[in-house]
């Protein structure tokens, strides 16, 4: 760490200034360093929050447990949903939108006022919903809301708010990229990773105009002032809900890319092939909102099939080239470097100490391997009907939003904490470890709920027990899930134990290296010194990955077919 880089005006004469940060060589716009700081703590505080709330719900779904009531139970499922699915990941979203739209573009923030009023709603928003489920029964009505469940008014408000100021940043992204072409900050196309960002925040202006759609009416039918559909109000929530997370997932494949880069020091073989897989998402990513559609009566069944199978394909075949992209670009960039030996021995020879290559690496493992296998699986139609409303989609998305997007915005932490916040990581032995102990808890949480499910476990359920139907087994399973959340839960105090102390001890200098243990070299810049002569080398072509992505397919042929088997084992024809 070294001392703090002088500012510079934008323009003479100019308030708005800049400094050149030392490593990565990109200009900070300092009123983007301070909007990132901004929704990056209050990302963190979300995150605390709805931690506490999930390892007392693994603690009562664990039946040998039980620790709480059902009040306390759904007060706190409410409570986790919000926390954890919108405000932490949305916030850092937001915190990761005004980093790509000004400091990758070397450019300055355009509309700061308007940020900071999008961010002041936001947090307005989630403490005012926080407060309301905590102290109002009527309001533990969990994430969905759905109708006729009606909760206070201000519950509803919270989400407008919250909703309104996460559309105003959204807007300010898109304000800061055309004020960034005009003032030719760049030439020619973005930056791939701006790419993916801007394609989150298409999906994210699509998906809050949704959320209104159903949230508005809601909120005036809490009021008495108009009756509101329940099918027509889950159709417009579900048009929020999933696209949400698609917008994570836009996201965290942005951030897959900047980690590969920062700690491998990765070209993308192709960025066009990449960057067409970001189009995909934008036509056919939010159909897979169809799932959860499916027993509703508005609906034809030529809608439901289609959108439960062939449209759904398109999105995940978005999902599998970037699966097949960075792997590759991985293996190529450390083929460069020498490790040549063997199918594998690249990987053996990745920077595994080094905390943003752990969390890549388990993010996308866990993201691909169970959720994305699990997800397609139970997206389709018939099985859906089986499975839905147990406790296997819970694993499924436990394993892409917390395994896959949580860790993927873990690691990105530990960079930001020196190249944004300016103060140096503390702690690097428990950053290296974190991500392969929150990893590992999610992995056991996932597997745990997806056993348990397929033997008939029900999701969002308080005891499993009152019906006496439930096998033995599921003992063992939800000692598994049981198990894991303690686990998750101490790589999550780890994560946030390494970045308060990071935060709120030692004085602000700039950043030395790239690296945070691994080393002193800096491969975000030897990225850019990758030759096409490097990329095209026979002994540098990526046949490890290819293996690693047959290995893949096998793994989700197996599972895929092996449910339509359980499928068809439901009902006997004698």
């Amino acid at each position: 760490m070294t001392a703090l880089s002088p500012t510079f005006p934008w323009a003479k004469g100019a308030k708005d200034d800049y400094r050149a940060c030392p490593v990565t060589t990109l200009k900070v716009d300092l009123h983007t360093e301070r909007l990132i700081i901004a929704n990056a703590v209050m990302a963190v505080v979300c995150l605390t929050l709805g931690g506490i709330a999930a390892l007392l719900i693994a603690l009562t779904r664990w039946q040998a447990i039980h620790l709480l009531d059902a009040t306390w139970f759904y007060r706190l499922l409410t409570l986790h949903g919000i926390d954890m699915l919108v405000a932490w990941i949305v916030f850092f979203e937001m915190a990761g939108l005004h980093f790509g739209s000004t400091v990758l573009l070397n450019a300055r923030h355009a509309a700061p006022k308007l940020a900071w009023l999008g961010f002041i709603l936001m947090t307005v928003g989630g403490l005012m919903a926080n407060f309301v489920v905590w102290f109002d029964t009527n309001s533990i009505v969990t994430f969905t809301a759905y109708v006729p469940l009606k909760a206070h008014p201000l519950f509803y408000l919270s989400y407008i708010l919250f909703a309104v100021g996460a559309l105003i940043a959204v807007i300010t992204f898109f304000i800061n990229i055309v004020v960034a072409k005009r003032e030719a900050r760049f030439e020619g196309s973005m930056p791939l990773v701006v790419f993916g960002l801007m394609t989150a925040a298409i999906l994210a202006t699509y998906t809050l105009l949704q959320g209104a759609a159903a949230i508005v009416p809601a909120f005036l039918w809490s009021l008495g002032l108009m009756d509101l559909d329940p099918g027509i109000y889950r159709n417009f929530f579900w048009g929020f809900g999933h696209p949400a997370q698609q917008v994570n997932l836009a996201a965290m494949v942005a951030i897959w890319y900047s980690l590969a880069q920062m700690t491998v020091g990765i070209r993308p073989l192709n960025e066009k092939f990449s960057r067409l897989a970001f189009i995909l998402y934008l036509f056919f990513i939010n159909l897979g909102s169809a799932h959860h559609l499916l027993v509703d009566p508005g609906l034809t069944f030529g809608w439901k099939a289609v959108n439960t199978s062939y449209a759904m394909y398109l999105a995940v075949l978005g999902s599998m080239m970037h699966a097949f992209s960075i792997p590759a670009a991985m293996e190529v960039a450390l083929r460069a470097k020498g490790f040549r030996k063997g199918l594998f021995g690249w990987l053996r020879n990745g920077p595994w100490n080094e905390p943003g290559f752990g969390a890549l690496v388990t993010s996308m493992i866990l993201f691909g391997w169970v959720g994305g296998v699990t997800g397609v699986t139970i997206g389709t139609e018939q099985i859906n009907m089986l499975a839905h409303n147990t406790l296997r989609l819970p694993g499924h998305f436990h394993a892409t939003v917390v395994g896959g997007t949580t860790t993927a915005f873990m690691g990105f932490t530990y960079y930001v904490i020196p190249l944004i916040f300016r103060k140096e990581l503390k702690l690097k032995k428990w950053a290296v470890w974190q991500p392969y102990v929150f990893g590992f808890g999610t992995l056991l949480v996932s597997l745990g709920m997806i056993t348990s499910g397929l033997q008939g476990v029900s999701r969002r359920n308080w005891d499993i027990t009152f019906a006496g139907v439930v096998p033995g087994t599921v003992d063992l399973t939800l000692a598994i899930f049981g198990i894991g959340a303690l686990i998750a839960v101490t790589g999550g105090i780890m994560y946030i134990t390494v970045v308060l102390t990071s935060i709120l001890t030692g004085p602000r200098l700039e950043a030395s290296n790239m690296l945070l243990v691994a080393g002193t070299n800096n491969p975000l810049l030897e990225s850019t010194k990758l030759t096409d002569h490097q990329l095209e080398d026979k002994q540098n072509q990526p046949r490890g990955t290819l293996v690693l992505v047959f290995a893949f397919l096998v793994w989700f042929a197996v599972y895929y077919l092996t449910n339509w088997w359980l499928l068809g084992r439901t009902w006997f024809i004698r």
